[in-house]
């Protein structure tokens, strides 16, 4: 028996493995145990999972791809801790990491819990860009950790934190192939359990490394979300239709835009909003830039899978399964 089950599924990552488990040797808190789990990889981690076993408790399973969430649930049934912290494979931990967390657990227990993330100072420009895309008032309403926000925080899987015992009781991940982990947040707080964000338990999340990459990953969060209001219907807030309002909206000024040009105005104004803001907090023009590349390909690739996921799902009134098995499900 320990404290803390850290799971983390891994699909064709070994170099972000071996960085994640260098931070996680370094952590002043050292009770607790890794479960890594392969997930049908074609490029496994097991070499570099062994080089960690005489410096932390670390186990290493290989399954059969069957997604993120039941690769958690594989991990789950060989844990021994009293909480299980789901990671990414391609987060970084601070060294406070779980003294953090343990010292908000010993002043106020919670069922469940999450935190937020930052850019490390070693990623490239374009990550934190994208990072900055992602945790932005004024691109995701800073509904993933931010101090401001337009909705309540709901853990996700890069920074998830969970009771054993309240896991089982809810199963688990669901088989969502995507949006899994909003799912298990929303079952969390509809089952009445305590869910509460631990501010200063953040983690350096990488992301994805390139724009084309990012646009992927974003347009299947909106896809997500649709298939999380079928699930969960009250789940849907106005947060969430801000992406597809931007989108039309941008749409409409720049065909607006060929017959008045001062329709360009508002895009104009919120690519200096977005400029100046990343500019100041990342201390880089450069990263300024880019990251108005990356709020746009953020909100726009949002945007395009939620109204997609509308057509298909709301409209056409096919299934989750049926709507995306040719790319949502490979």
């Amino acid at each position: 028996m320990c404290f803390f089950s850290i799971i983390v599924p891994v699909f064709n990552r070994p170099n972000e493995v071996e960085e994640l488990l260098e931070s996680i040797a370094k952590q002043t808190f050292t009770d607790f145990e890794v479960i890594i789990v392969e997930d049908g990889s074609t490029v496994r981690c097991e070499d570099i999972v062994q080089k960690y076993t005489s410096s932390i408790n670390v186990a290493y399973y290989f399954k059969e791809n069957s997604g993120p969430g039941d690769t958690r649930n594989y991990g789950n049934a060989y844990s021994h801790g009293k909480y299980l912290l789901i990671l990414d494979s391609d987060v970084i931990l601070p060294t406070f990491y779980l003294e953090e967390i343990y010292k908000e657990l010993q002043q106020s227990p919670c069922d469940a819990f999450g935190g937020p993330d930052r850019a490390h100072s070693s990623f490239t420009p374009v990550q934190k860009a994208i990072s900055y895309a992602m945790t932005s008032f004024f691109t995701t309403g800073g509904i993933r950790g931010g101090k401001k926000k337009l909705d309540k925080f709901y853990p996700r899987s890069f920074n998830l934190g969970i009771r054993k015992e309240v896991y089982d009781v809810l199963g688990g991940f669901s088989k969502m192939r995507f949006g899994e982990d909003i799912d298990l947040s929303i079952r969390i707080f509809d089952n009445g359990y305590t869910c509460r964000l631990f501010p200063n338990a953040w983690v350096y999340h990488k992301r994805r490394t390139d724009f084309k990459k990012f646009f992927k990953q974003v347009h299947n969060s909106g896809i997500a979300r649709i298939n999380l209001y079928k699930r969960h219907p009250n789940s849907l807030k106005m947060v969430h239709l801000l992406p597809a309002c931007f989108t039309l909206g941008l749409v409409f000024l720049l065909v607006l835009s060929i017959f008045w040009p001062w329709a360009l105005m508002p895009i104009v104004l919120y690519m200096l909003l977005i400029f100046a803001d990343a500019s100041l907090k990342e201390h880089s023009i450069k990263i300024g830039l880019l990251a108005i590349i990356a709020s746009f390909v953020q909100l726009i690739g949002y945007g395009t899978g939620f109204l997609r996921a509308v057509w298909r799902r709301l409209i056409l009134k096919q299934d989750e399964f049926e709507a995306y098995k040719k790319n949502f499900y490979k």
